[in-house]
């Protein structure tokens, strides 16, 4: 470890890291704020879905002040966040088979919405067989993945697959595997996790790409205001009413 300060150390890290999501990624960026844009504007419904901490950067993309009023939660019992009890059953259940078929056979999903899968190694088998069972029913189907544990890692669903073979388009995060940014000689594991950062921040790109795509094809994009701005109750009450029918987070 370096003489430089941990915090610094890490923020670096981070940086370097969206620095390469921004310049790498930039095609693929493009191509999913597209597919949005062309799902809100064929009648489509926006969904997301991450398992365990990958949950926190799909929650981030649900009523949200400056986002996508129709983006909705895909919620699996037991592996949205680290709420269950005890926490490692949400990483068991992530290698259940037949969950995420489940899931999805009682979600409102439906040929012409899109999906957003973002699973950091992709190799267990519920975001896998979510990918796979969602574009046999017509969803698109855009991943969030770090490409590199395809090549460093065993998968864990029975095809021997990952994320990345069953998506419409594939966004890389770029987070080395083990997701740990630091080592220092006195520690004796990695740590500082950046992907939660990372994977946000290139979510974020993909939403303000499909907002500015809505708006330059003359549709308002159906964006949320902050509640704690004046008139921001309003504003959301007129695009939710407007809207009601591709929001599910309200019922």
């Amino acid at each position: 470890m370096s003489d430089r300060a941990p915090a610094g150390q890490f923020l670096d890290a981070a940086i370097d890291l969206l620095r390469r999501v921004r310049d790498e990624e930039a095609d693929s960026i493009a191509a999913a704020g597209t597919l949005l844009a062309d799902t809100v504007a064929n009648g489509g419904r926006l969904f997301a879905f991450g398992a365990g901490h990958s949950s926190l950067a799909a929650q981030d993309l649900v009523y949200r002040a400056g986002g996508l009023a129709l983006m909705n939660l895909l919620a699996v019992p037991g592996v949205v966040g680290v709420d269950v009890m005890p926490a490692p059953l949400g990483s068991a259940l992530e290698r259940v088979d037949g969950l995420a078929s489940a899931v999805l056979d009682s979600s409102p999903l439906r040929d012409g919405d899109a999906l957003l899968i973002i699973s950091l190694s992709g190799r267990n088998a519920l975001p896998v067989e979510m990918a796979v069972k969602a574009r046999a029913l017509g969803v698109r189907v855009i991943g969030v993945t770090s490409v590199a544990y395809a090549a460093q890692t065993t998968s864990r669903h029975v095809s021997g697959t990952y994320l990345k073979d069953h998506c419409d388009l594939v966004l890389d995060s770029k987070i080395a595997v083990g997701d740990a940014e630091l080592t220092h000689d006195k520690v004796p594991a990695p740590f500082a996790p950046a992907s939660t950062v990372v994977t946000s921040a290139l979510l974020q790109a993909v939403m303000a790409t499909a907002a500015a795509t809505l708006a330059d094809r003359g549709i308002e994009p159906p964006l949320l205001r902050s509640g704690n701005v004046d008139g921001g109750h309003e504003w959301n009450r007129r695009v939710m009413e407007q809207y009601r029918d591709r929001i599910f987070y309200r019922h």
